[in-house]
């Protein structure tokens, strides 16, 4: 009975293979537990994947990269501000936008009652009645007298320095009522608006309209010197310095301009023998045939003055065309100031200076 039969004996071993088993499949679980618990460890930090745009990037190799991951995470911490940022760059280049079609407006409106108040300057006069007058139209406003056609000129002018404070073309038309105000001899008006130009960043920045106004500082002293007797002598320096600083500016013609107007004001100081040097070394740049003139008229005026103080300058002026034309009656040499071709030309140079007296003409 004690002893252990075969079916007993493999019953035995079948039970100790069993536990065996068990035993094994039990250590097994607990090294897959401890696996799993290190990769869960590895999974809380970041994974670096070679080649990917992220915090794997060295700062080193490519400070570009680095340099877009700080933005991209300042962008994700601070989506409110960034969102704010971008409103107001849109709003802004909106509000340019606006700004600038303001502006453009504004400077078209400035620049089209700029153009009224030259049509207006340059119109027609006739005393004539409506029935009377050409039908045809015409850029140019007809007015009864000359006077009339003056004062709605500075009137226009004064609308756009008035509305349009500021802008280049409120200079423009202080400058051209300041030719008005010399016409109609209003030589205190003349200078204060010239003085205005004279000081704007226009001037500064354009030779052309700072030499026209210092031409007709000039041009209101000498009238101060013709009506105010007493302090002759003030006013005609006054033009003599305005003249030099014409003289200063560097653009072509000026130089010789300036010049010829202090020989004027030298003349009329009584300092002939300097004049005379003066219109010499003027009429030698202005007759150089290999030069461009900018003021077609100041040879012919040179010459003039000059024959004028001393005849023997010059040789006298060869008589063109026939009796009676610009060479004078008879070919007496001298132009006839009074010839209608010689007036017409006058005119045109005075158009194409804005009103302002044409170069060695004398001031109003």
């Amino acid at each position: 009975m004690g002893e252990e039969s075969e079916a007993d004996r493999i019953a035995r071993q079948e039970e100790d293979k069993l536990r065996e088993r068990r035993k094994a499949k039990k250590g097994k679980k607990g090294l897959e537990s401890a696996a799993s618990k290190r990769l869960a460890k590895i999974g809380e930090g970041k994974v670096k994947r070679p080649g990917a745009m992220g915090d794997a990037a060295v700062p080193e190799a490519d400070p570009l990269i680095e340099r877009t991951i700080k933005l991209r995470k300042w962008f994700e911490q601070h989506r409110q501000t960034a969102g704010a940022l971008i409103a107001i760059a849109v709003l802004g280049g909106a509000g340019f936008l606006g700004y600038d079609y303001w502006q453009g407006k504004h400077e078209a409106e400035a620049s089209a009652m700029l153009a009224q108040g030259i049509a207006d300057e340059h119109g027609t006069v006739s005393d004539k009645d409506d029935d009377d007058t050409d039908k045809r139209p015409s850029l140019y406003p007809t007015f009864k007298t000359a006077d009339e056609r003056r004062d709605a000129a500075i009137a226009k002018y004064r609308e756009v320095e008035s509305k349009f404070a500021g802008t280049g073309s409120a200079m423009l038309a202080r400058l051209s009522e300041a030719g008005l105000l010399l016409d109609k001899g209003d030589a205190k008006g003349a200078i204060a608006a010239y003085e205005d130009v004279k000081a704007s960043p226009l001037a500064i920045a354009d030779a052309q309209v700072r030499g026209r106004a210092l031409e007709g500082v000039g041009f209101a002293d000498e009238i101060l010197a013709r009506t105010d007797a007493a302090a002759k002598d003030k006013h005609l320096d006054d033009a003599l310095a305005a003249f030099k600083l014409l003289e200063g500016i560097d653009t072509k013609g000026f130089k010789e301009l300036g010049k010829y107007h202090e020989a004027r004001v030298l003349q009329a100081k009584g300092d002939r023998d300097k004049a005379i040097e003066l219109l010499k070394d003027v009429h030698t740049a202005v007759s150089s045939p290999d030069q461009e003139h900018q003021f077609e008229y100041l040879e012919i005026v040179v010459e003039d003055r000059l024959r004028e103080l001393d005849p023997t300058a010059l040789p006298p002026r060869a008589a063109k065309g026939p009796p009676g034309g610009v060479g004078g009656a008879g070919g007496g040499g001298m132009p006839d100031m009074n010839d209608p071709r010689i007036q017409e030309l006058l005119r045109q140079i005075q158009q194409k200076q804005g009103g302002a007296p044409a170069p060695g003409a004398p001031p109003p």
